[in-house]
């Protein structure tokens, strides 16, 4: 058998595969469907870290920071741009007082911005930026 008998028998053993697993590309195809798949994975992540840095860095939803029988504190943050009213997290807020009150009605107190935080943030490899998340307090009382 000669060097030019080999590269036949690779590629009749490529054939006789691809017919047994019904696959309708060749091995050379495959590894570029692979690398593919792989740039688009790479790419994902990259999607993903931005959207979550649209979003406010993933910051943390609503919380209640302090609580007593009769109410408590809500934070929650916001993006400077929108304000705390138009907030996303505006509802889980609402929807902490209102779990918290065991489905009664309760008042609003007082609201205002409370004390935020400022984080460091690395969406690329050797880049770091600061980013000020700013909170926005709801104290409320059960009725």
């Amino acid at each position: 058998m000669g060097k030019g008998s080999t590269g036949t028998r690779t590629r009749f053993l490529e054939e006789s595969v691809r017919r047994k697993r019904g696959f309708s590309y060749s091995v050379a195809d495959s590894d570029w469907s692979q690398s593919k798949i792989m740039m688009g994975k790479c790419w994902l992540k990259i999607v993903v870290a931005a959207a979550c840095l649209a979003m406010g860095g993933c910051a943390d939803g609503a919380k209640l920071v302090q609580q007593h029988d009769r109410g408590g504190v809500v934070i929650y943050p916001f993006k400077e741009g929108q304000g705390p009213m138009l907030s996303a997290f505006r509802k889980d807020a609402l929807d902490v007082m209102k779990t918290k009150c065991s489905d009664r009605s309760y008042s609003i107190v007082r609201e205002g911005e409370t004390k935020g935080r400022t984080r460091v943030v690395s969406p690329l490899d050797g880049a770091q930026e600061l980013v000020e998340e700013r909170r926005w307090g709801i104290q409320f009382e059960c009725k």
